[in-house]
């Protein structure tokens, strides 16, 4: 499963978790403008924003799980399983499979209102990358300087939010996680008061007593709570290092550690972590195994090629020894 914020001090932030119990040999991906953009269903896009993020290469083609366009606008795609439905193919609309999606918005849209007006005509449809790798139920967060959407498709058509909190997990949909956001109206960041009785002398005996109830669990419900309450309580400085810096313990207050979460095949784990300044696009990240920072600017390649630009991740723990 997995968790993506939005954030802004003088710039603005994007990035997510990517919780999985096992890796698609991603990498650090940069689309120049002119790459050639195939479509299942449509005509190919060969000029268009210039791209960086996490993805799969396969065959030449970016899987993008996260990217940024060189205009700032962010998409990320989440895991929406039993609950995402893909629609068949829809003649009187642009039909555009679900892997296709992130290319699709970030090629030629600039603002979350442009991606709004083209998803106004787009089928997300039920078409697979190939035999082997079948379309992943999903659901995704789009996100400017300015404002965020999710965007889902059910069964009964596609669903977009506004999202005023710029926090997205998995299930459940959208208007009911924020729905859920109620039962914990009570939480605070300021020291508690004795509500419980005027009879009893009752005092605080610890400090963040105003966060008792705030869930600690793994599941997709309590860490869309969570990452909601620290990201909309978190404050840092405007500078570079402070922003990025606060952007990750963010994520690491809903990380996944190996052994806590049991699956058939394993474990499941934070396999990254990504901050990309959109305003910049300056992509950082962590791996599991290398909680360093890395960063890849796109900005320093040629962003008037054709051919991808591919940057392995760095997973190799690195420690300093000071003395």
């Amino acid at each position: 499963m997995c968790t993506a914020i939005t954030y802004k001090t003088k710039d603005h932030y994007f990035g997510r978790n990517f919780d999985l119990e096992y890796s698609y040999f991603e990498t650090v991906t940069i689309v120049p403008r002119n790459f050639i953009f195939n479509f299942s269903k449509e005509k190919a896009i060969k000029k268009h924003y210039a791209l960086i993020g996490m993805a799969y290469v396969n065959n030449n083609y970016p899987l993008f799980y996260d990217a940024t366009n060189e205009k700032g606008l962010s998409m990320a795609g989440l895991n929406f399983p039993n609950s995402a439905f893909y629609k068949p193919i829809d003649k009187k609309k642009k039909n555009i499979a679900p892997f296709e999606l992130i290319p699709w918005v970030l090629a030629t849209c600039a603002t979350v209102d442009e991606a709004l007006s083209l998803l106004k005509n787009t089928n997300i449809a039920a078409i697979d990358f190939s035999e082997e790798l079948k379309a992943t139920p999903l659901h995704w967060i789009i996100a400017d300087k300015e404002k965020s959407i999710v965007v889902e498709p059910l069964e009964e058509g596609m669903k977009i939010f506004e999202n005023s909190v710029g926090v997205l997990t998995n299930n459940p949909r959208f208007d009911i996680q924020m729905h859920n956001l109620s039962n914990y109206m009570h939480l605070s960041i300021e020291p508690i008061k004795n509500n419980f009785s005027k009879s009893l002398d009752l005092k605080e005996y610890s400090r963040g007593m105003g966060g008792l109830g705030l869930p600690g669990d793994l599941s997709s419900a309590s860490r869309f709570v969570k990452a909601t309450f620290v990201k909309m309580n978190s404050l840092s400085n405007d500078s570079e290092e402070e922003s990025v810096s606060q952007f990750f313990h963010i994520l690491k207050s809903v990380e996944q550690q190996r052994g806590c979460v049991k699956l058939e095949k394993g474990y499941e784990i934070t396999i990254y972590s990504s901050c990309c300044n959109a305003d910049k696009g300056i992509y950082y990240y962590t791996t599991y195994d290398n909680n360093r920072i890395t960063g890849v600017d796109m900005n320093r390649e040629n962003l008037d090629g054709n051919s991808l630009v591919i940057y392995n991740l760095d997973k190799k723990q690195e420690i300093k020894i000071q003395n």
